[in-house]
């Protein structure tokens, strides 16, 4: 009998949700020096749970695992397919579309953030700042059509994907369900968020200031 019950535990959902709000921060920050320290808090925010989520996906409960759902070619063309028969394949977790999505999401953070970082610490590379730029806005289109995937395949699968983000829960059979919420990881990540920014706006400025003098003490 098909109920309510657990797919994505609380690690996944907070870094979801984390890490959406992180990106949205970087970005929005992106054009302004007076936002910039919050930019970079943003930028290595998200390197921090990017990091996370490669680890969990190879130790994390069922359906975050790189093994379940990282697929290849042909399940994402038979999953098209099965969209144009207006037949859609149902997953529990994520379908190949959506674990493409990931992927990529994944891959182009890294490549933001690293970049971000060497320009942060004025590393000097023909083409950087242009790089950085690229990947955050091909980062944006990807969010874009995810959440596009999101809502089709809500009202394909009649399921509020969304919601299951939220609580966890989809509608599936008890054999299918995870039994652990792993509650201390998730709240090792809220924690190592927290000290992240505390530690980074209580440091940053004096370090900001010791650097500024240390350039005019050595132009005088």
């Amino acid at each position: 009998m098909k109920e309510r019950r657990l797919v994505w535990d609380l690690p996944t959902r907070f870094f979801h949700w984390f890490f959406a709000s992180s990106f949205i921060g970087a970005y929005l920050t992106g054009d302004s020096e007076r936002w910039m320290l919050w930019h970079v808090a943003f930028g290595y925010s998200m390197l921090g749970l990017i990091c996370f989520r490669v680890v969990w996906g190879l130790v994390g409960t069922r359906y975050v695992l790189f093994s379940e759902f990282v697929t290849g070619v042909s399940a994402i063309v038979r999953y098209l397919r099965s969209l144009i028969s207006a037949k859609p394949i149902h997953y529990v977790g994520h379908n190949p579309l959506g674990a493409l999505s990931i992927l990529i999401l994944l891959m182009l953070g890294l490549l933001a953030g690293f970049s971000g970082l060497l320009l942060y610490n004025e590393v000097d590379l023909a083409g950087l700042e242009s790089f950085h730029e690229l990947t955050a806005n091909l980062m944006l289109l990807i969010v874009f059509i995810h959440i596009l995937g999101v809502l089709v395949s809500s009202w394909l699968h009649q399921e509020n994907l969304i919601r299951a983000m939220i609580d966890g829960r989809k509608n599936i059979n008890a054999q299918q369900a995870i039994t652990k919420k792993h509650i201390k990881v998730a709240w090792l990540i809220v924690l190592s968020l927290l000290a992240f920014w505390i530690a980074f706006f209580e440091i940053s400025p004096y370090l900001l200031t010791y650097f500024s003098r240390f350039l005019v003490s050595k132009a005088n």
